[in-house]
């Protein structure tokens, strides 16, 4: 009940998590169509559920940040950046996977 409160709670308020629903939801079928073994398809669908976590954490550490105090204050700042910068290397960790997959199907690798 907790996951779907806050799963809810992060699509009404977090427009890059609705957008990496969107992403998911085209992520699904394609999968299917750029990848003919079940692992493949498990990656190229795990690497974005992968980042839409990794973005769950970055809004929930940024959340608490911003509870705990609203002034500026240079750890709290490195905090954020930090939990920002995962969501960076999830983002690329994706692109990659499926940029790979992509240039497979099309043979050009």
């Amino acid at each position: 009940m907790n996951s779907w409160r806050g799963l809810v709670a992060a699509a009404k308020s977090e427009a890059a998590f609705r957008e990496e629903l969107v992403a998911l939801a085209f992520a699904i079928p394609l999968a299917f169509v750029i990848a003919s073994q079940p692992w493949k398809r498990l990656a190229l669908i795990g690497v974005i559920l992968l980042l839409m976590a990794v973005e769950l954490l970055n809004t929930a550490l940024e959340k608490l940040s911003d509870h705990v105090t609203r002034a500026q204050h240079p750890d709290i700042g490195r905090i954020k950046d930090m939990s920002s910068a995962a969501v960076g290397v999830a983002l690329a960790i994706a692109g990659f996977t499926w940029l790979v997959a992509v240039a497979e199907w099309l043979a050009l690798i």
